[in-house]
């Protein structure tokens, strides 16, 4: 004969089963729904910075040039040329934007390097004087640290891809053969 002690145990073992049973489901669910948002926030990327807009505001930025910084603000600031003032605004805080997403883990550097992304690492080096300046006269420092720490965390990968890379000179400018 069946101990009522016994049906209850069982009975407990298949509520705890059951629980985990829903436990695993919810953990295998969330972790699909994470790399899903993962994938989209990838596929996104190229619709807001990597298009023909976005790279033409991109290269017209880098082919800026100045000697120091009250040269750059006569020429590019906002007193002065507000569209290259928005321009370069709006690029930066994108690339702050990215480098939260690769901060934070909810995408990795190496997925913008497979991209063939690597143009915040050339922007940051152009305009890291600028930044550092603008830090110091207006925004405080940790402004644009996620840009910053985009830039530091794409050259590491492709550093890693090739250990003899070297952000060149010219940056983003033709360099003849010799």
């Amino acid at each position: 004969m069946v101990d009522l002690a016994e049906i209850q145990a069982a009975y407990y073992m298949v509520a705890a089963t059951g629980v985990l049973v829903a436990a695993a489901y919810y953990v295998l669910n969330m972790r699909a729904t994470l790399q899903t948002r993962r994938i989209s926030l990838i596929d996104s990327i190229p619709n807001r910075v990597v298009n023909t807009e976005g790279m033409s505001k991109y290269f017209e930025l880098m082919n800026y040039e100045w000697s120091d910084y009250g040269d750059f603000e006569r020429k590019y600031g906002s007193d002065n040329n507000v569209e290259a003032t928005a321009k370069r605004f709006s690029l930066w805080v994108e690339f702050n934007s990215m480098g939260a997403m690769v901060r934070k883990g909810m995408i990795r550097a190496e997925d913008l390097y497979d991209m063939g992304l690597t143009s915040p690492v050339y922007f940051w080096a152009k305009y890291m004087p600028i930044i550092e300046e603008n830090r110091r006269r207006y925004n405080g420092e940790g402004y644009l640290r996620d840009f910053e720490y985009l830039a530091g965390e794409l050259l590491r990968v492709m550093k890693e891809h090739d250990p003899t890379y070297s952000l060149p000179e010219a940056l983003t400018k033709y360099i003849p053969d010799k």
